[in-house]
């Protein structure tokens, strides 16, 4: 019993000393990183594939690309973390493209766009009884 749990512990301080690379996301080179300027959404679907993410709204592609390496179960490194993000037109033209370090994420400023909110400018009445008592015109047929 006692050789098993020294085999055991032998294994775990070897296993502990390998280096191991771990890949998250897009899987960039160097290379990749180099010509990131694309002028339109075929050539970026080509060199890149599809985005991590598609934002509908805004029309905006989202990369994410991550390479980081663990020495030890304590010491883990992040090589790069990088958030690649397109802005496309409705002709499917880059407009826009921002690239976020996120290993600096307490420089990446958030943005202060808010969403108006109708409920709140409204008065307590209407906000207790809402729509009761509103018309709305019908249109007239000729």
């Amino acid at each position: 019993m006692r050789k098993l749990i020294i085999y055991i512990c032998f294994f775990f301080v070897l296993a502990n000393c390998t280096n191991k690379t771990t890949y998250s996301g897009k899987v960039l080179s160097q290379n990749n990183f180099k010509k990131i300027n694309y002028v339109n959404k075929e050539k970026l679907i080509n060199e890149l594939g599809y985005p991590s993410y598609i934002d509908p709204i805004e029309n905006k592609f989202f990369y994410f690309s991550e390479k980081s390496q663990r020495k030890s179960i304590f010491n883990k490194e992040t090589n790069y973390s990088y958030v690649f993000v397109f802005k496309i037109n409705a002709n499917g033209q880059i407009i826009e493209s921002k690239v976020f370090d996120t290993k600096d994420i307490a420089n990446i400023k958030l943005a202060d766009d808010k969403t108006s909110n109708e409920i709140i400018k409204r008065g307590l009445l209407e906000k207790i009884f809402g729509g009761v008592g509103t018309q709305q015109e019908l249109p007239t047929t000729p």
